[in-house]
């Protein structure tokens, strides 16, 4: 059975994938989601981005559970 997660871009990320969403099939963890983005979008792995993982931010490698919605956030700055 496949499983798709479903990936937010934001910001220059999305500008650079020329979208706002991606699914993906069979993405195991964190770092096989941000090897696979990668691949597909070369222009993005030039640019810092977190991953949050059901709306919490993650810095190891995080396993992917069905369902779950990404979302890849750029740099920003606030004031």
């Amino acid at each position: 059975m496949t499983k798709n997660t479903e990936i937010i871009l934001f910001g220059q990320l999305s500008q650079l994938a020329g979208q706002e969403r991606l699914t993906l099939s069979n993405i195991k963890d964190t770092n096989e989601l941000r090897e696979m983005v990668n691949m597909l979008h070369p222009g993005v792995k030039d640019i810092d981005y977190v991953i949050a993982v059901g709306k919490k931010i993650v810095s190891e490698n995080v396993a992917i559970e069905e369902g779950v919605i990404i979302a890849l956030l750029p740099p920003f700055s606030g004031g």
